[in-house]
């Protein structure tokens, strides 16, 4: 144990922790603008320094161990001017048009300004301004507000392991982005927002598509309906000054009829379907010396570095469509045809964690008619709360609603699709069953769960052991990736999710995504499967019904019409 003072108080703390740990574990503020729980530390921002006795300069609290004995000032008249000198270069080279800013209001620069008193910054501008990267429909690149402080380079080299942002040149020369500054289209972007979830000023960004969204629900000719992802329920709260992992399912569904949506459904009722599909494909391959290890394809970020990095394992990925791209073929088909609307008047919105899902909804192989997308546009958690900030609603006073039927009646194997591990889950309740005939004594596979990178479960499927995987974190990602092109892979079945956590961390999820904020959100996913009354998507009366009325069964010729795709190298 290491004992120090902070600012005259007595502190106790491990051994190796930073002078910023030791810091916050007493309750002492030391701002920081390039830290950020989980990357690496870099001390590029210096907005952490601090006094120490008997040390010649400032040393920064997140990368400076602390020793015993130590006598550490966190707001001394030279540490504070500091700061504020340093926050003002910052602000002299960075687009304060705060009003005009997706992040105001939620800007942790705005917020240090802010708390420093910076009320007239005493340094001119000199930004020069660059043009925006807006050429890909996932995510908008704005350099005017990037303040050099690394973390999106940080997390798209170490965590994501794509290397698709730098540093380049130096001093004030000094840029963030591509190499050659070319515009994220041109690059192996995965799209997976990432770097837009750990970017502290908005210099990253999902495109906004809310401003589409409320010209469709104000057009009378247009039926407008939305679709609701699992992981959105247990983060959605946050926005809106609640605690992390408030489960806000029938909030969420009233607050969007007040919005003005037609109908509102929930894209569980898809992931069932995607278990039936998927389970089945499985299972015929593992039967009929089909290609194992299967991978599953619900996450976007994933198929697209698959087809970009590693395009060779293709064939490994499970031919479904993704459960949001699943429901927009059923509400443009199905749906049309029960209800007698014309496919073209149907206006198919989603709300997703994720920013990937935004590229695809764009895809060429997912439109079904008329050359129409299956799902028209995507907005991000983020997005949702805009809109609804937008027209005043009250989460405290809005009462809960059920989301609409046919797509509404869904089980607790669904909602595990938010978490790492779940869709994995999910599947092998139905996969167990199917194959051997009875029922699991316990449903919960315990050792799929958690924000580990990887892990692993052994299942008996017909008398055989079979090893499956769970990855999440593209980083992660490349070991199993790599066993399978090296032909030495163990597994008969893995499930990929690109971002930490799974689609609970994903990158269109509420800022400030830290592994304490997916702990809680990982804690209300498997709470919402517990308290279900259905918790195996084979037992979903609405699919059975479904395949009974208009799919047939799983797998058949009309549902690999409708529910499957292919995947294709690509640059």
């Amino acid at each position: 144990m290491m004992n120090a003072m902070i600012n005259n108080v007595s502190v106790e703390v491990e051994d190796g922790l930073t002078i910023l740990e030791a810091a916050r574990k007493y309750n002492i503020n030391i701002p920081t603008l390039c830290h950020y729980p989980e990357l690496h530390i870099n001390s590029d921002c210096r907005i952490c320094s601090v006094e120490i006795d008997g040390r010649k300069g400032l040393k920064t609290a997140c990368s400076t161990p602390i020793k015993d004995g130590m006598n550490i000032i966190t707001n001394s008249p030279r540490v504070l001017n500091a700061r504020k000198t340093i926050t003002e270069l910052i602000l002299a080279n960075h687009d304060a048009n705060c009003t005009a800013c997706t992040r105001n209001l939620n800007c942790e620069l705005q917020s240090l300004a802010k708390n420093l008193g910076i009320d007239i910054n005493r340094f001119p501008s000199v930004l020069e301004r660059k043009p925006l990267d807006l050429l890909n429909p996932s995510l908008v690149r704005n350099s005017n507000r990037c303040i050099k402080c690394g973390r999106c380079v940080d997390v798209c080299k170490n965590v994501q392991a794509m290397h698709v942002l730098e540093t380049m040149h130096r001093g004030h020369e000094m840029t963030v982005g591509p190499a050659f500054d070319e515009p994220l289209n041109d690059q192996t972007c995965t799209f997976c927002g990432q770097c837009a979830n750990v970017c502290p000023v908005g210099a990253i960004m999902e495109k906004d598509n809310t401003d589409v969204v409320w010209e469709k629900l104000h057009d009378p000719s247009v039926y407008v309906m939305v679709q609701i992802a699992p992981a959105v329920r247990v983060a959605i709260g946050e926005t809106l000054d609640h605690e992390n992992g408030l489960i806000s399912n029938g909030k969420l569904v009233s607050a969007l009829r007040h919005l003005g949506f037609d109908h509102i459904y929930d894209t569980n009722f898809t992931a069932d379907l995607t278990i039936m599909e998927e389970g089945t494909e499985l299972i015929d391959r593992i039967m009929n010396g089909g290609v194992l290890p299967m991978m599953t394809s619900c996450c976007p970020g994933w198929i697209n570095f698959a087809e970009q990095r590693h395009p060779n394992i293709i064939d490994h990925i499970s031919s479904c469509k993704s459960p949001q791209q699943m429901f927009g073929t059923l509400a443009k088909t199905y749906y049309a045809d029960k209800s007698n609307i014309d496919s073209r008047d149907i206006y198919v919105v989603s709300v997703m964690p994720c920013t990937a899902k935004k590229y695809e909804a764009t895809r060429k192989e997912f439109r079904s008619f008329y050359d129409i997308p299956d799902v028209d546009i995507v907005l991000t958690t983020r997005e949702l709360s805009k809109m609804f900030r937008q027209m005043g609603v009250d989460f405290d006073l809005i009462k809960e609603e059920p989301f609409d039927n046919p797509f509404g009646i869904t089980t607790g194997a669904a909602q595990l699709f938010g978490a790492s591990g779940g869709v994995m889950e999910a599947a092998l309740r139905t996969v167990y069953e199917i194959v051997n005939k009875k029922p699991l004594v316990d449903i919960n596979f315990e050792s799929v769960r958690g924000l580990q990178g990887i892990k692993e479960a052994t299942v008996d499927l017909g008398g055989k052991e079979i090893k499956v995987a769970v990855s999440n974190g593209l980083a992660n990602t490349k070991t199993l990736v790599e066993q399978i092109e090296a032909g030495t892979s163990p597994y008969t079945f893995i499930e990929i999710m690109a971002c930490p956590g799974g689609c609970i961390g994903g990158g269109g999820q509420p800022y400030g995504t830290t592994n304490d904020v997916r702990e809680a959100r990982l804690a209300s996913t498997y709470f919402i499967d517990e308290e279900m009354v259905c918790r195996k998507s084979h037992e979903n009366e609405m699919i059975l019904a479904l395949y009974e009325d208009y799919l047939d069964e799983p797998n058949s010729e009309q549902a690999h019409h409708l529910l499957h795709t292919y995947y294709e190298a690509r640059k």
